[in-house]
């Protein structure tokens, strides 16, 4: 298993960053975990950093080094990860249920599958262009979905933010997995809060990534997008995996970020 990786968060022209990221791995199993908190409903970062906490757990007790069926693991992980935050609640007395969005993925035997909740994104590019994506859990994309916005709209439209799904709530979590994604050399993951594609008109500054090193470009796609964004923009976090086909590594692990910072590293 041989990837390099790259990952920061960015405070953007907010006073607080209630986005959380985080990877571990083994010599033969990856896992990556990123988490947007809500700040409409407060103590988003709560959240945010108990699903990443809890996901990134769940790893680290099931993976001795490999996980005995990746997809029912991500499954009791993000379901563990949703009940932790309603525990977090009682237990700080919270006045409101701290909520957030989930993204995770999986990677063994050189095959990637994610699940998501919300409208934090995955993108897998391949040869410059966009493979496949998740779908955002939000009343904007049902919108689309049922014929009744162009996508064109989607991304100015005053609902844009409003979700279907999200860890946290009182309501159960709507859950959508891909299929497993086998992965070729040169391919990129690219997981992402919605500060990184809001402000993005298309998906060229993304599929730019392909035609460079992807782990050294990455801080200046989040420049560009910052500078686009403006004054007002969201927190911002990416996570970035290049991946190589090949070269088996010996095991050792990283700490999840829980705090936003930027971390890159090769294996």
């Amino acid at each position: 298993m041989k990837f390099s990786i790259f990952q920061e968060s960015r405070i953007g022209g907010r006073h607080h960053n209630e986005d959380r990221l985080g990877y571990r791995y083994t010599s033969d199993a990856l896992v990556m975990v990123l988490a947007d908190g809500l700040g409409g409903h407060g103590h988003g970062e709560v959240a945010a950093e108990t699903a990443v906490r809890s996901i990134i757990g769940a790893f680290d007790r099931h993976a001795k080094p490999r996980l005995i069926n990746p997809s029912h693991f991500l499954a009791d992980a993000m379901a563990g990860a949703h009940m932790a935050i309603l525990a977090q609640s009682g237990i700080r007395q919270l006045d409101d249920l701290p909520r957030t969005t989930c993204v995770a993925c999986v990677v063994q035997d050189g095959v990637a599958i994610w699940v998501h909740a919300g409208d934090s994104r995955l993108y897998l590019l391949r040869q410059g262009k966009v493979l496949t994506q998740t779908h955002d859990h939000s009343r904007v994309q049902t919108l689309v979905d049922e014929g009744a916005l162009p996508a064109a709209g989607a991304r100015s439209h005053p609902a844009r933010n409003v979700l279907t799904s999200c860890l946290g709530s009182d309501q159960q979590p709507r859950f959508e997995f891909s299929e497993k994604t086998p992965l070729m050399r040169g391919d990129l993951l690219v997981m992402c809060s919605d500060g990184v594609w809001g402000p993005l008109a298309n998906d060229a500054p993304l599929l730019a990534l392909s035609r460079q090193d992807a782990v050294k470009a990455a801080p200046g796609l989040l420049d560009h997008i910052e500078s686009v964004a403006g004054a007002g923009r969201d927190n911002l976090s990416l996570i970035l995996l290049a991946w190589e086909s090949g070269s088996h590594v010996a095991q050792s692990a990283t700490l999840p970020l829980a705090n936003p910072e930027s971390t890159k590293e090769t294996t």
